[in-house]
């Protein structure tokens, strides 16, 4: 078991025979110095301030819905601080079970990818952020808890965060022999998309201080998390089979999705523990997360990410642009687009 573990790489086949293609400039030459882990204190939760919020209410829209605003303020700002919940497990599980296992196969040889040498040390620090970032969320969940005397609802016999069980759906559809990928697939998708889902959080004021920090520490990381997956997707991309190609690039939309669009779920056990009934917690729901202003804010959030892979040549094939088109991720300019906006590198 233990052996075939070790031997298993995310592409399968013989790294060799696959060709090696792409660049990479390390952003990580200064890591010692910048990496959150090692330059950074533990963030101390001592409780928040006079009118502070845990999390911003825009990112949780089921809090406006009149149903929910009309309970009052104090349920508000309890669904908000389960939402603050919700986020850093979001974080824990996505560190520890989709990115740590992606970035360790890598520092050792194990990806089947021809990737230089010092990436794949570079893949180490990677680990070890990742680790400080799972660490962290737990700890703060934990000082929370003992600070505000408000537990964790709806933990028990939950699945998890939803994009696991959205990640598993998107396993069976490949072909075995191509089972692996999905996770080096996911974790470049999620390392590219997160540090825009972190951008903003740390400049709220609304938010208690500490919880602002910890997400500021989070996202100067994964700013140079992003920059390195990039740069792994334009190795993967051209040593995959014309075959492999047309298997996986259909998928990747449902990679997207997997990791943007609510967690319906968890919302609807926040939603059912202030006492609405099933319809209501449908209606909420629906009314808060219209399917068509989803889509549309998933494909803005991915408008980068879509460039990236049309950049490897990703879209040539038609069934991955019909893919993605059916998704909504291409056929639509973007603010940042008319703008000519640049996704910034962070420089080590």
């Amino acid at each position: 078991m233990y052996l075939r573990a070790f031997k298993e790489q995310l592409v399968a086949g013989p790294v060799g025979a696959r060709p090696r293609a792409g660049e990479y400039t390390s952003r990580f030459e200064r890591w010692d110095a910048l990496a959150s882990v090692r330059r950074r204190p533990r963030r101390e939760f001592e409780g928040e301030g006079t009118g502070s919020l845990f999390f911003p209410p825009e990112l949780y829209p089921v809090v406006k819905h009149p149903m929910v605003a009309s309970r009052g303020e104090a349920v508000v700002r309890g669904l908000l601080l389960q939402r603050l919940y919700d986020y850093l497990d979001f974080t824990t599980e996505l560190e520890n079970l989709a990115v740590i296992p992606v970035a360790t196969k890598i520092s050792r040889g194990r990806s089947g990818l021809g990737l230089p040498e010092h990436m794949r040390a570079d893949a180490h620090k990677i680990v070890t952020d990742e680790a400080w970032h799972a660490q962290f969320s737990d700890d703060f969940v934990r000082q929370i808890t003992s600070s505000t005397g408000c537990p964790r609802l709806g933990v028990e016999g939950s699945e998890g965060p939803s994009f696991v069980t959205r990640l598993d759906e998107l396993r069976e559809r490949l072909p075995h022999a191509l089972r692996g990928v999905e996770a080096l697939l996911f974790a470049i998708v999620s390392e590219t998309l997160i540090s825009g889902i972190l951008s903003d959080i740390p400049r709220d004021d609304r938010l208690p201080s500490p919880v602002r920090e910890l997400v500021r520490d989070h996202a100067e990381d994964e700013g140079r998390h992003h920059v390195y997956f990039r740069s792994v997707l334009r190795y993967l991309w051209p040593a995959l089979t014309p075959s492999e190609r047309r298997a996986v690039g259909p998928l990747v939309p449902g990679a997207i999705h997997a990791f943007l669009e609510p967690d319906y779920g968890r919302a609807a056990s926040h939603l059912a523990g202030i006492g609405l009934k099933r319809e209501e917690i449908d209606q909420v729901i629906s009314e808060s997360w219209p399917a068509h202003e989803v889509r549309r804010d998933i494909s803005g959030a991915a408008s980068q990410l879509t460039r990236y892979f049309a950049e490897v040549g990703a879209l040539d094939d038609v069934r991955t642009l019909s893919s993605f088109e059916e998704a909504g991720l291409v056929g639509i300019v973007h603010e940042s687009e008319k703008a000519g906006y640049v996704p910034r590198e962070v420089t080590a």
